[in-house]
């Protein structure tokens, strides 16, 4: 089944951590690729660095009164369809490194702040980094069922001779190769871990 949206949908992250660091940056940059500037707003900062890839908006989404909202959380009871994802306007995603094992920090920091009738789903119960997981939504938005998409369970990286760095989450793949990136490998292998 093809769908044909007429506009594409607004993917808006909160950021939930402290401030924005060096990680968040990057894997901001790398939603915007995904998604298009025009497309991505970045709620909760006043960092305005991230205006080169995103709107960015002072206050909380849950704040921003918005109508047709889907808001992402690995924690949801129902699950992301084509067919309902067509109708949302706005996606809003948790901008914020998850932990192993997960925590539901998504729940407690996000899903809470919104009112009763907004709609809450996965993309599966796994763990995904927020590009990750923007990625996914935007395939369903345009017509791929999750249970059609290829995943990659855990990411290891080698750091030097004999030293690697395990991933716990799940990556998409597109066309068979892993959407990851490269600056965010180089940071990783720079930094030792997060």
């Amino acid at each position: 089944m093809f769908f044909v949206m007429e506009k594409m949908p607004t993917y808006i992250i909160e950021h939930l951590e402290p401030k924005v660091y060096e990680w968040c940056f990057i894997e901001y940059k790398q939603i915007s690729r995904i998604v298009g500037k025009k497309n991505l707003w970045i709620t909760n900062t006043k960092n305005q660095t991230l205006n080169h890839y995103a709107r960015v908006i002072p206050k909380s989404a849950a704040g921003l009164h918005l109508n047709n909202v889907c808001l992402l959380d690995p924690a949801a009871k129902k699950e992301l369809t084509p067919e309902e994802a067509r109708h949302f306007q706005y996606f809003v995603f948790g901008g914020i490194l998850g932990d192993y094992p997960p925590r539901k920090r998504t729940e407690v920091e996000l899903t809470q702040k919104f009112s009763q009738g907004t709609a809450t789903r996965n993309v599966g119960k796994e763990q995904m980094s927020t590009d990750h997981a923007v990625a996914v939504v935007k395939e369903i938005v345009q017509g791929k069922k999750l249970s059609a998409l290829k995943f990659q369970d855990q990411l290891e990286i080698h750091m030097k001779e004999g030293e690697s760095m395990l991933l716990p989450y799940r990556y998409l793949l597109i066309k068979g190769k892993l959407l990851v990136s490269k600056e965010l490998l180089e940071y990783l292998k720079k930094k030792k871990g997060f």
